[in-house]
């Protein structure tokens, strides 16, 4: 949960920074960080190895040891606000199946990596039940996608309410649920080409 603190703490490092108000900075993060984010990881192993619901092929659960990740990086882990488009773009999203799901474009993000400004965009999945949420939605593609991370790219989630802030933490990032062996169980949307990042994410899942 983004507490009124990490909001001040966004603020100040957006304004120290020169990014606009819309704009996401990197973050100190809390003291519990990195615990929390090993945490994190045991219980999503933990539910990929017995939960009946895993992705995971049940021929494979027994052979399961874990899923693979990139070193913790802190640097990786941004806040700020998403620029919102006054009336958001409808199209069709295509999924690994073939399958379309309908979407709209319902703001972008910007920020910095190495010096480079950055956008990704951030779309919201309209056949998603509303009563889990508004449905946003952030998959990524980069330089490592289809060689160490997972060929449709990767999705990350934005943690926040209402209007922000956000934080966005690509040390969490995640292979969708048809990356790990039951192709045809799953109908995952892959990426749109827009949101490829011209640098390496090593942050988050890995799958080679």
């Amino acid at each position: 949960m983004v507490t009124r603190a990490l909001a001040a703490v966004v603020l100040l490092a957006l304004a120290a920074c020169g990014a606009p108000p819309a704009g996401f900075a990197v973050v100190p993060a809390p003291q519990s960080w990195a615990e929390d984010l090993r945490v994190h990881r045991a219980s999503r192993d933990a539910g990929f190895a017995s939960d009946p619901d895993s992705p995971i092929p049940v021929s494979r659960r027994a052979a399961f040891r874990g899923l693979t990740y990139f070193a913790p990086d802190p640097t990786w882990r941004y806040a700020g606000y998403i620029e919102r488009y006054p009336t958001p773009e409808r199209f069709t999203i295509v999924t690994t199946s073939g399958k379309d799901r309908p979407c709209e474009r319902y703001g972008r993000i910007r920020f910095e990596r190495d010096g480079r400004a950055l956008t990704l965009q951030v779309y919201r999945l309209l056949d998603m039940d509303e009563r889990d949420g508004p449905g946003l939605f952030l998959p990524f593609k980069d330089g490592t996608t289809g060689k160490e991370t997972y060929a449709a790219g990767r999705y990350v989630d934005l943690e926040g309410e209402g209007d922000g802030p956000f934080t966005l933490d690509f040390n969490r990032a995640y292979a969708p649920s048809c990356a790990y062996g039951d192709v045809h169980r799953f109908a995952c949307p892959v990426t749109p080409a827009e949101n490829t990042l011209p640098l390496r994410v090593e942050a988050g899942e890995r799958t080679g």
